[in-house]
Protein backbone atom coordinates (compact mmCIF):
# COMPACT_ATOMS: atom_id res chain seq x y z
CA UNK A 1 0.00 0.00 0.00
CA UNK A 2 3.01 2.66 0.74
CA UNK A 3 4.25 2.05 -3.18
CA UNK A 4 0.75 2.62 -4.10
CA UNK A 5 0.51 5.89 -1.67
CA UNK A 6 3.74 7.34 -3.34
CA UNK A 7 2.91 6.72 -7.10
CA UNK A 8 -1.05 8.90 -6.09
CA UNK A 9 1.61 11.52 -4.32
CA UNK A 10 3.99 11.61 -7.42
CA UNK A 11 1.19 11.97 -9.90
CA UNK A 12 -0.74 14.69 -7.97
CA UNK A 13 2.00 16.43 -7.30
CA UNK A 14 3.01 16.49 -11.48
CA UNK A 15 -0.82 17.28 -12.34
CA UNK A 16 -0.32 20.42 -9.52
CA UNK A 17 -2.33 18.48 -7.18
CA UNK A 18 0.35 18.59 -4.27
CA UNK A 19 -1.38 20.77 -2.69
CA UNK A 20 -4.46 18.65 -2.16
CA UNK A 21 -2.38 16.16 -0.77
CA UNK A 22 -1.40 18.89 2.00
CA UNK A 23 -5.18 19.97 2.75
CA UNK A 24 -6.04 16.36 2.68
CA UNK A 25 -3.06 16.63 5.86
CA UNK A 26 -4.28 19.74 7.25
CA UNK A 27 -8.28 18.90 7.37
CA UNK A 28 -7.47 15.43 9.05
CA UNK A 29 -5.78 17.13 11.71
CA UNK A 30 -8.06 20.26 12.51
CA UNK A 31 -10.25 18.99 14.73
CA UNK A 32 -7.24 17.44 16.97
CA UNK A 33 -5.63 21.36 16.50
CA UNK A 34 -8.71 23.34 17.30
CA UNK A 35 -11.03 21.34 19.34
CA UNK A 36 -13.98 19.84 18.37
CA UNK A 37 -16.28 23.16 19.41
CA UNK A 38 -14.08 25.31 17.03
CA UNK A 39 -14.05 22.64 14.04
CA UNK A 40 -17.69 22.95 13.96
CA UNK A 41 -17.23 27.12 13.51
CA UNK A 42 -14.36 27.03 11.25
CA UNK A 43 -13.16 24.50 8.23
CA UNK A 44 -10.17 24.65 6.20
CA UNK A 45 -11.15 25.18 2.61
CA UNK A 46 -7.99 25.30 0.70
CA UNK A 47 -4.00 26.59 0.24
CA UNK A 48 -2.86 29.30 -1.69
CA UNK A 49 0.02 29.56 -3.86
CA UNK A 50 1.59 31.41 -1.57
CA UNK A 51 1.10 28.92 1.58
CA UNK A 52 -1.64 30.40 2.95
CA UNK A 53 -4.34 28.50 4.68
CA UNK A 54 -7.44 29.98 4.10
CA UNK A 55 -10.34 28.80 6.66
CA UNK A 56 -13.91 28.83 6.01
CA UNK A 57 -15.78 30.13 9.56
CA UNK A 58 -19.63 30.08 10.42
CA UNK A 59 -19.79 33.80 11.07
CA UNK A 60 -17.81 37.04 10.80
CA UNK A 61 -17.25 37.10 14.63
CA UNK A 62 -15.92 33.58 14.44
CA UNK A 63 -13.57 34.99 11.73
CA UNK A 64 -12.59 37.72 13.80
CA UNK A 65 -11.65 35.97 17.02
CA UNK A 66 -9.71 32.92 14.89
CA UNK A 67 -7.87 35.33 13.38
CA UNK A 68 -6.59 37.17 16.78
CA UNK A 69 -6.00 33.55 17.77
CA UNK A 70 -3.80 32.47 14.54
CA UNK A 71 -0.96 32.29 16.02
CA UNK A 72 -1.46 29.53 18.39
CA UNK A 73 -4.15 28.29 15.94
CA UNK A 74 -0.77 27.65 13.50
CA UNK A 75 1.37 26.37 16.27
CA UNK A 76 -1.35 23.67 17.53
CA UNK A 77 -1.61 22.86 13.76
CA UNK A 78 2.29 22.48 13.46
CA UNK A 79 2.34 19.91 16.42
CA UNK A 80 0.00 17.87 15.10
CA UNK A 81 1.36 17.51 11.82
CA UNK A 82 4.70 17.41 13.25
CA UNK A 83 6.04 19.99 10.20
CA UNK A 84 6.00 23.52 9.74
CA UNK A 85 2.44 25.56 9.86
CA UNK A 86 1.17 26.98 6.56
CA UNK A 87 2.98 30.41 5.95
CA UNK A 88 -0.49 32.21 6.92
CA UNK A 89 -3.86 31.80 8.22
CA UNK A 90 -6.81 33.50 6.66
CA UNK A 91 -10.39 33.13 8.04
CA UNK A 92 -13.67 34.36 6.22
CA UNK A 93 -17.12 33.23 6.30
CA UNK A 94 -17.48 30.58 4.28
CA UNK A 95 -19.47 26.82 3.93
CA UNK A 96 -18.50 25.36 7.18
CA UNK A 97 -19.52 21.05 6.52
CA UNK A 98 -22.01 19.40 8.81
CA UNK A 99 -20.94 17.48 11.57
CA UNK A 100 -21.38 13.94 10.76
CA UNK A 101 -22.82 11.74 13.46
CA UNK A 102 -21.37 10.26 16.43
CA UNK A 103 -18.93 7.49 15.87
CA UNK A 104 -21.50 4.24 16.72
CA UNK A 105 -24.72 6.07 16.21
CA UNK A 106 -25.85 4.19 14.09
CA UNK A 107 -25.82 3.85 10.26
CA UNK A 108 -26.30 6.68 7.68
CA UNK A 109 -28.17 6.48 4.56
CA UNK A 110 -25.80 6.14 1.52
CA UNK A 111 -24.90 9.09 -0.52
CA UNK A 112 -25.77 9.35 -4.12
CA UNK A 113 -22.98 10.44 -6.54
CA UNK A 114 -23.37 13.33 -8.07
CA UNK A 115 -23.48 13.73 -11.90
CA UNK A 116 -19.90 15.08 -12.89
CA UNK A 117 -19.49 18.29 -15.26
CA UNK A 118 -17.70 17.32 -18.64
CA UNK A 119 -14.67 19.68 -16.65
CA UNK A 120 -14.84 17.88 -12.87
CA UNK A 121 -14.79 14.76 -15.79
CA UNK A 122 -11.55 15.64 -17.54
CA UNK A 123 -9.65 16.78 -14.72
CA UNK A 124 -10.49 13.51 -13.27
CA UNK A 125 -9.54 11.71 -15.74
CA UNK A 126 -6.07 13.58 -16.30
CA UNK A 127 -5.16 13.22 -12.64
CA UNK A 128 -5.07 9.48 -12.66
CA UNK A 129 -3.86 9.79 -16.20
CA UNK A 130 -0.18 8.78 -15.48
CA UNK A 131 -1.14 5.73 -13.22
CA UNK A 132 0.06 2.84 -14.94
CA UNK A 133 -2.01 -0.09 -13.25
CA UNK A 134 -5.88 0.73 -15.45
CA UNK A 135 -7.96 -0.51 -11.96
CA UNK A 136 -5.96 1.73 -9.99
CA UNK A 137 -6.13 4.24 -12.78
CA UNK A 138 -10.02 4.33 -12.97
CA UNK A 139 -10.41 4.08 -8.95
CA UNK A 140 -8.55 6.98 -8.54
CA UNK A 141 -10.49 8.98 -11.46
CA UNK A 142 -13.32 7.92 -9.86
CA UNK A 143 -12.22 9.57 -5.99
CA UNK A 144 -11.23 12.23 -7.99
CA UNK A 145 -14.36 12.78 -10.21
CA UNK A 146 -16.53 12.34 -7.01
CA UNK A 147 -14.22 14.35 -4.59
CA UNK A 148 -14.57 17.68 -7.14
CA UNK A 149 -18.39 17.18 -7.90
CA UNK A 150 -19.08 17.45 -4.01
CA UNK A 151 -16.47 20.53 -3.54
CA UNK A 152 -17.97 22.09 -6.63
CA UNK A 153 -21.48 21.42 -5.43
CA UNK A 154 -21.76 23.78 -2.63
CA UNK A 155 -23.13 20.52 -0.43
CA UNK A 156 -22.10 19.24 2.69
CA UNK A 157 -19.75 16.58 3.25
CA UNK A 158 -19.15 14.63 6.22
Amino acid sequence: MERIGREVERTLSRSGGGEALALAEITAAWPKAVGDAVARQAWPLRLGRDGTLHVATASATWAFELDRLSPEIAERLSAVLGSPPPAKLRFRVGPVPEPGPEPGAGSQEPSTSLPASPETEAEAVSAAAAIEDPELRELVARAARASLSRARSGRHFW
